[in-house]
């Protein structure tokens, strides 16, 4: 999905779109499959003053309105 349809979607549920949400929809947007802590190292790289807890939320809406599956994975220790 692309940034535009993401931001679309948002609107669409009736949320602003502020400068954060732009910045995490674009960085889910150009990179498929990344994990939520890993979503949160690249937002955070580009911006230091959103918060980890801004961007779960974030992903935790765009999960609750189908913009973003979660997998969950299972590390088994050998």
């Amino acid at each position: 999905m692309s940034n535009e349809q993401i931001i679309t979607a948002l609107r669409e549920k009736g949320m602003r779109i502020t400068k954060q949400r732009e910045l995490v929809a674009g960085i889910i947007a150009d990179n498929d499959g990344v994990s939520c802590k890993d979503i949160c190292c690249m937002v955070r790289s580009k911006d230091r003053s959103i918060g980890v807890a801004t961007v779960y939320r974030m992903i935790k809406v765009l999960e609750d309105i189908g913009v973003v599956e979660r997998i969950d994975i299972i590390k088994h220790q050998v």
